[in-house]
């Protein structure tokens, strides 16, 4: 059985979007919402949740194979670097071989729009749905 293709999402991201996770999550580290402190730090201004970013391939996957997405999806994953508040991120996903008929797999990940990879890993989802 062949895994369903899943098609890309983009998404730019925001500050207000940043300050609207960090109130729902009660993360409210200056890392993501303080300028200032931001600036002044390694990175060089402030960063989205993690969490924030990963929700983009989430959605994707969701969009693509839906309910079967929902009850059985697993992710696995790798936050390799974070995305500025105000990046476009790509998430994508290419199936990979299986032996396992009951399971599709595939690579996932999620870049910038400097195609710096910002999460990776490997989603699978029931082929039963």
């Amino acid at each position: 059985m062949t895994a369903p293709a899943v098609a890309s999402v983009t998404k730019q991201l925001s500050r207000e979007q940043v300050s609207e996770y960090a109130d729902a999550s009660d993360d409210h580290n200056p890392i993501h919402i303080d300028e200032a402190f931001a600036a002044a730090s390694p990175l060089g201004g402030t960063i989205a949740h993690g969490m924030l970013v990963l929700a983009t391939i989430s959605e994707m996957m969701g969009a693509s194979l839906g309910e079967a997405w929902l009850k059985g999806g697993r992710l696995k994953i790798r936050f390799k670097a974070p995305a500025k508040t105000a990046d476009t991120v790509t998430a994508s996903a290419t199936a990979q071989k299986s032996a396992d008929v009951e399971v599709f797999r595939y690579a996932v990940e999620c870049r910038n729009q400097n195609g710096e990879v910002l999460i990776s890993g490997t989603a699978q989802v029931p082929a039963s749905g």
